[in-house]
């Protein structure tokens, strides 16, 4: 058991952010400037030139949507929106280029592994496919493997105060947001097929592993008529659970029954009333969840803008993004 918690319960967990801008002519619908949110390889938020809106991609992050600052956070993505034309603009004259469609990306974050609490940064800005200049987080210094970069990784390795700035993001401050993220996940949900049948309990998007489920009746205790299920892994690294519940409609009507999710993040109750219940109807919500268990793995898309191939890593942070507020080629 312990040799299978070690390949099931710990992972290196990503949090990474992509900005991608295309100059020239694109195709019909497709923007020219996009930023894409990834946490574990899956896609959590996306924003775009022509929605222009920072748009939620999981059900747990429409919570965080909902607050002031992600009005900021999109405001934010316009501003590097503008920065982001001037910055394709140098680098086209770095290379004597003058038109044609030509792509700038940036994609930075950091990864943490839960057991040894080791974590990394990463900083890479690539052109046309390629390397331009990255950050060395070992030396804490800009490298460039091109002669068209050298002149960005002066400028860059000379502004001292923001390395700093930098180097306490990407080994502070960027893995404490991936830690809340990975908790923010949770959800509990109250469960039903039909109104005859059994009520199930429904806790998922837990990381840690460790969460246990129990019912109160009446503020009692209740272990009878229920049966608990297995722990499963989901898609992207969180885990779900179940109980499930094995007394009439007229009963719980007639009692106060209450699920109690308890998480080190925290316990969440979810009292057994009619319209705290999902049921049949609402998009076989109970298939969906029961067969959600399968192992995530980083997803990428492939990318091709005339006639140049792109691996695209879909990744973000919502905060990350505060440390690249300047244009950055002089």
């Amino acid at each position: 058991m312990k040799a299978l918690c070690r390949l099931v319960c710990s992972e290196r967990h990503t949090f990474i952010t992509l900005y991608t801008e295309i100059n020239g002519q694109t195709v019909a619908g497709f923007p020219d400037i996009s930023a894409v949110t990834t946490l574990d390889g899956q896609q959590i938020d996306y924003y775009d030139s022509e929605i222009k809106k920072l748009i939620p991609k999981q059900d747990w992050m429409k919570e965080f949507a909902s607050e002031d600052r992600f009005k900021e956070y999109t405001e934010f993505r316009e501003r590097v929106q503008q920065t982001n034309k001037i910055n394709i603009r140098f680098i086209m004259e770095r290379f004597n280029q003058s038109h044609g469609v030509h792509v700038y990306q940036r994609m930075y974050g950091c990864d943490w592994d839960d057991e040894t609490g080791e974590s990394r940064g990463f900083d890479q800005h690539g052109y046309d496919g390629q390397d331009f200049i990255f950050l060395d987080m070992k030396e804490f210094r800009y490298v460039t493997p091109v002669l068209q970069g050298i002149i960005t990784m002066q400028k860059w390795n000379n502004d001292r105060e923001q390395l700093e700035l930098l180097k306490q993001y990407y080994e502070y401050e960027c893995v404490e947001w991936l830690k809340y993220f990975l908790t923010s996940r949770k959800a509990v949900s109250l469960l039903q097929w039909s109104s005859s049948s059994p009520v199930v309990c429904h806790a998922t998007g837990f990381y840690p592993s460790a969460v246990t489920i129990t019912w109160l009746k009446n503020g009692e205790d209740h272990d009878e008529d229920m049966d608990l299920g297995e722990l499963l892994p989901n898609e992207d690294g969180t885990f779900q659970k179940t109980s499930i519940l094995n007394v009439p409609q007229d009963d719980w009507k007639k009692h106060q029954y209450v699920c109690v999710v308890e998480h080190e993040t925290g316990t969440i109750r979810k009292i057994l009333r009619e319209d705290e219940i999902k049921s049949n109807n609402s998009e076989l919500l109970i298939v969906r969840y029961i067969v959600k268990f399968f192992f995530s793995f980083f997803k990428k898309i492939f990318l091709s803008v005339a006639g140049v191939s792109l691996f695209l890593y879909i990744c973000l942070s919502i905060h990350c993004i505060q440390v690249s507020t300047f244009t950055v080629f002089p």
